[in-house]
């Protein structure tokens, strides 16, 4: 029955191509050829923080880490933004849930090895206000989360923390107002943290802000290290 429901979607839901969003015919979403050739995986060199592609070879860290003391360990990313936007807006904002799937793919074959070398506690998802989440339908870091732990065997806690404040979108605030906007905006959900090392996984990193932020609520609950994967991170300066 499972699998006659499955097939019976695909009849009426062909999959498509989470980038350019146009039929790839039965069988498990993927990629279209194009768009396999020119979206490319983040590669180096890379800043030693937080993984966005340097210009010059010599640097260690980005633009944005030579300024800043993250309280994050490091972390990674799957794609640079620019590559990938149309397919994070869809998966964002447009009710395509099924492209957590599909990621969580992509980053284990791409980022497993990074990952498992940390040897994470658990894997926790980026939180969202309730009520936006509510009307959202869904988080999509959560949903991220959740089929990328099951592609690793690792354990995900998507309750861990909570955002207790409704802060304002952060495309449209620099650096110093994201600070501020975050500010005590999330909570833990429990008296203390169990976990040594915490992997937080969001959609896409843009300063760290939002990172940071939930770094500094998981190390003063009693975690050692926080690291973050994304699917996409902006371009590095």
């Amino acid at each position: 029955m499972k699998h006659w429901l499955e097939a019976a979607g695909a009849l009426l839901y062909p999959p498509r191509c989470p980038v350019c969003d146009e039929l790839v015919g039965m069988g498990v979403q993927r990629m279209c050829p194009a768009c396999r050739r020119s979206v490319r995986y983040l590669s180096g060199p890379l800043c030693c923080k937080c993984g966005k592609r340097l210009s010059d070879r010599e640097a260690e860290y980005c633009g944005d880490c030579g300024r800043v003391k993250h309280l994050f360990s490091a972390g990674r990313a799957l794609y640079e933004y620019g590559d990938i936007a149309p397919a994070l807006y869809r998966f964002k904002y447009g009710g395509r849930r099924e492209y957590a799937g599909f990621f969580a793919r992509e980053m284990a074959q791409q980022m497993g090895g990074f990952i498992r070398s940390l040897e994470p506690g658990g894997l926790v998802p980026v939180p969202m206000y309730a009520a936006k989440e509510r009307r959202r339908g869904y988080n999509q870091a959560a949903l991220l989360a959740r089929a990328l732990g099951r592609e690793l065997n690792i354990p995900v806690f998507p309750k861990l923390v909570v955002r207790n404040r409704n802060t304002r979108p952060l495309k449209s605030l620099n650096s110093e107002e994201r600070v501020n906007n975050l500010k005590k905006a999330f909570n833990l959900a429990q008296n203390g943290v169990k976990l040594k090392t915490i992997i937080l996984i969001d959609d896409i990193f843009t300063t760290g802000s939002t990172i940071d932020q939930v770094s500094a609520v998981l190390l003063s609950g009693g975690c050692q290290r926080v690291y973050f994967a994304t699917l996409a991170i902006g371009a590095g300066v």
